[in-house]
């Protein structure tokens, strides 16, 4: 009977492991075939023209796309000036200071703004910024990415802050070490790891936004000189080329998602190696 039971238990671990493969196969296996699939279209268009050429008139064969990957990066960084300090700060509020009652509304407001679809930023943007303004611009666009990062970076500092032991906390204070300073020299000095990589995170969400800038970059064919002005971006440029009935332009958005699909993937990489030491087993 013992050996029964013995072989029995073996059976159902074994096929709980294969199980457990097949599931992590169901999610690994459609990456895996998502980034052949963009790399083989793609990499035939990714050359130096891409990277340093603006895009040809319509029509025309070649150009790059060059104004729209230094317009993402302006963009990404618009959106880093206006949503780190605010998610970051909030996130400390959260964690250090503020009622009971008063941080579950925060939570609560932040986490359902966290499930807000992207065109919805858009359009309140588009209704703050872009109509008083009467122009699409790169203010607009760095807005909206900014306050779609601002949930996810508030919630993701504050579980961060809420990790360091109090510990810490109570030494310090014990020590005359006024709360303000022991918050920004201690707690947040030894959270910096995991608050740098919920920044990431943030970053890594909104470079692929494409609804939200429709409505407030707008797109540009050429170099913005102003923040007052359209702007370009891969997710823009992308869309616009793989709408048109052009074949070389089919070829380029390819190639535009081949390096927006890279540089998510460096951006997630890096946070791995952020963490690496983090949850890495202790020996």
């Amino acid at each position: 009977m013992e050996s029964f039971h013995h072989r029995w238990r073996k059976f159902v671990n074994a096929l709980m492991q294969v199980l457990t493969c097949a599931c992590a196969l169901l999610v690994v296996v459609p990456l895996c075939l998502v980034f052949y699939h963009v790399l083989k279209s793609g990499l035939g268009s990714v050359n130096w023209a891409f990277f340093t050429q603006l895009p040809k008139p319509v029509g025309e064969s070649g150009g790059g796309m060059a104004n729209a990957i230094v317009g993402t990066f302006e963009l990404l960084g618009l959106a880093a000036v206006i949503g780190v300090p605010v998610g970051v700060l909030g996130g400390i509020f959260l964690s250090e200071y503020g009622s009971l009652r008063l941080n579950w509304a925060i939570r609560f407001g932040a986490d359902v703004l966290n499930g807000v679809p992207s065109i919805i930023w858009g359009m309140v943007v588009y209704a703050m910024v872009v109509l008083p303004l009467k122009r699409f611009s790169a203010l607009a666009g760095g807005i909206v990415l900014g306050m779609i990062m601002i949930p996810l970076i508030m919630r993701t500092t504050e579980e961060v802050l809420r990790l360091v032991p109090n510990g810490y906390r109570e030494a310090a204070l014990a020590l005359g070490i006024a709360q303000w300073r022991t918050i920004l020299q201690i707690v947040v000095r030894t959270a910096l790891k995991g608050i740098v990589t919920g920044v990431l995170l943030a970053l890594a969400r909104v470079a692929g936004e494409t609804a939200p800038l429709l409505f407030t970059a707008f797109g540009n064919r050429f170099w913005n000189h102003h923040l007052s002005d359209p702007i370009a971006a891969l997710p823009l440029q992308i869309f616009n080329y793989a709408i048109s009935p052009y074949e070389d332009w089919h070829r380029q958005a390819w190639a535009g998602a081949l390096i927006l699909l890279l540089f998510v993937a460096v951006v997630n990489v890096g946070v791995r190696v952020l963490t690496r030491d983090k949850f890495s087993p202790r020996r």
